[in-house]
Formats: C-alpha cells, structure tokens, sequence
C-alpha cells in the first residue's frame, strides 16, 4: 500500500501530505461527520500539531478519535 500525496493551503502556504490510501477515507469521513471540508479539517489538525509533521500529526489525530469512540464501546 502506497501513500497518496494531495496539496492543500493552509494558512496562506501550500503543502502536500503523504497518506495511505485508507487514511484518506477515514480523514473525508471524519470531515463530513464533523460538517468540515477536508481542506478545513486538515487546517485545524494543523494548528494544534506542535512539532509533528502534518502527515503524522493527520493519522495520530485519526487514531485517538477512533479510540474516543471505541471507549464508550469498552465501557458498555
């Protein structure tokens, strides 16, 4: 499985990100169910990355929202 790279603006600059194909999926779904594009959703990942490139600060964000959600399963 391959990274797919894709450009954005974000903050007035153009950056390109590297994810694997199944990341993208869960990144457009998490956009949609948030009512955000994904160029916007990148955006606020991006803000609060702090040192991490924004490829992995993009699938660390992706990982702990799947874990808040498998929490409430686990406490059931």
């Amino acid at each position: 499985m391959r990274p797919e790279k894709r450009s954005f603006s974000i903050q007035g600059h153009r950056t390109s990100i590297s994810l694997e194909s199944a990341f993208w999926v869960a990144l457009k779904e998490a956009a949609a169910e948030d009512g955000m594009t994904l160029a916007g959703l990148i955006n606020s990942i991006d803000k609060t990355r702090g040192e991490a490139g924004l490829s992995s600060a993009v699938r660390v964000w992706l990982l702990e929202r799947l874990k808040a959600r498998a929490q409430p399963l686990a406490d059931r």
